[in-house]
């Protein structure tokens, strides 16, 4: 009895170790399928647009300096005066920085891979403070100066969806593509004319922008003062880069978040110092927020969380085979426990490609079904009775019922799952209390 017991046992961890060699194929298949949307999702971008990064608007300032240097004549010991010219701009950040926009999300599909798209509907405005003599206190008479012009950075210019009206206090004013400014990247500029650089000058901006993209929409806020306001349909944020809304408000009908942030707390003008002087522009660059408008947890999330849990499954199945042997004295052959456990992982393989054609619940539906209806049918002849299938399935339906739960909490499926194993060890622990495991080992107790 012993080591019929101990073989049986021996056997039981066989099959489970041979049950991984298909669970790690199946979690292999959902990577590339992953991989394959991925790549198609992104393919999708490249022939719309991607994610949008808006930086700006910047007030730039092309400027022509004589720089007048003195040597010494070697021969004659006379001072003679050099001049050469340097060139460089100035830049200037809006006192204020205001953006509002409304942001409608769409699908878009490529055979049975989809990406959510965006298009964002802003009013940006603010006003820029110029300072006297363009606040620059040394040798003003020795600088020429360009027209100066706004510049917006885009990061990807080909979702702009309407010809822009940019509105500089009571002038429109044209927009052309391209920033002019290495610092800012892909975008579009406008000339200001009649820009008196001698006297401090005040002047508002307003500039409508539609925009499409995909996935993330971020901002720079580039105002001494900046307040960034944005609503969508999309009800399942996550709020990205540097900084966190002061305020959001997320339901099943979409959200709206609101940033404010000053100079205080972004440190802005060092940012562009730096990125202007010595052309390391990672801090002004990198110094933005937004929304991510994605899946948190999608169909290939769902489907690799839940064969995470296949082995337990598998153990779980097992150990209630094993127990109806101990405690019913029905005996079980290690073939129908390895059918059993091809059903099992069957299971992962039809959620996984179910989900590509429907929505993840009802495929999940469909599938858990399928398997329990199978299993439980196949469970009564083996245990012999109808109501010992009928129990083992309805135990099964329930775990598989509690899964569901667990793939569908994106913050507390550590914890469901702790709590999970926890109870079933519980249960265990509960039915097979008044066992005696030395009479089922054959071993005399003591």
């Amino acid at each position: 009895m012993s080591r019929g017991f101990f073989f049986k046992i021996g056997t039981i961890f066989l099959l489970v170790l041979l049950l991984m060699i298909p669970l790690m194929q199946i979690n292999g298949l959902i990577a590339e399928r992953q991989h394959r949307r991925d790549d198609v999702v992104q393919d999708i971008a490249r022939s719309s647009s991607g994610s949008q990064t808006l930086t700006g608007p910047l007030l730039v300032i092309p400027y022509h300096k004589t720089v007048r240097t003195w040597r010494e004549d070697v021969n004659t010991k006379q001072r003679i005066a050099e001049e050469h010219q340097v060139d460089g701009e100035l830049y200037f950040l809006p006192e204020t920085f205001n953006m509002n926009g409304q942001v409608q999300t769409e699908v878009r599909k490529r055979g049975i891979y989809a990406a959510r798209l965006y298009h964002a509907n802003s009013e940006i405005t603010g006003h820029f403070l110029i300072p006297r003599k363009l606040g620059i206190t040394d040798d003003y008479d020795a600088y020429r100066f360009d027209p100066a012009y706004l510049s917006l950075g885009i990061s990807d210019i080909r979702g702009i969806e309407d010809a822009l009206e940019l509105r500089v206090d009571d002038k429109v004013l044209k927009v052309d593509p391209g920033t002019r400014t290495k610092m800012l990247g892909t975008g579009v500029y406008a000339m200001v004319p009649d820009l008196d650089g001698i006297t401090a000058t005040t002047f508002t901006y307003q500039l409508q922008l539609k925009l499409q993209g995909t996935s993330d929409l971020q901002v720079t806020p580039v105002g001494r003062a900046s307040k960034i306001v944005l609503a969508s349909n999309w009800p399942n944020p996550s709020f990205v880069g540097e900084y966190l809304p002061v305020t959001r408000n997320v339901d099943k009908h979409g959200f709206k978040a609101t940033w404010t942030t000053t100079f205080f707390s972004t440190n802005m003008v060092e940012a562009l110092d730096d990125c202007a002087g010595d052309g390391n522009c990672s801090e002004f660059n990198g110094r933005h927020f937004g929304v991510s408008l994605i899946d948190p947890v999608d169909q290939y999330l769902k489907s690799n969380r839940a064969i995470k849990y296949a082995l337990l499954f598998v153990v779980l199945t097992f150990a209630g085979f094993f127990l109806f042997e101990v405690l019913k004295q029905l005996a079980v052959h290690p073939i129908q426990y390895g059918l059993v456990g091809l059903a099992l992982a069957l299971f992962y393989l039809l959620l996984l490609s179910m989900s590509e054609y429907m929505a993840f619940g009802v495929a999940y539906a469909i599938s858990a079904t399928a398997c329990v209806g199978l299993i439980g049918f196949y469970v009564t002849f083996v245990l012999h009775s109808f109501f010992r299938g009928a129990g083992f399935a309805i135990c099964l339906a329930a775990l598989y019922a509690m899964l569901y739960e667990l793939l569908s909490a994106e913050d507390y499926s550590l914890l469901m799952g702790s709590i999970l194993v926890f109870g079933l060890l519980a249960v265990v622990m509960v039915l097979t209390r008044n066992v005696n495991w030395f009479n089922v080992t054959g071993r005399p107790a003591g």
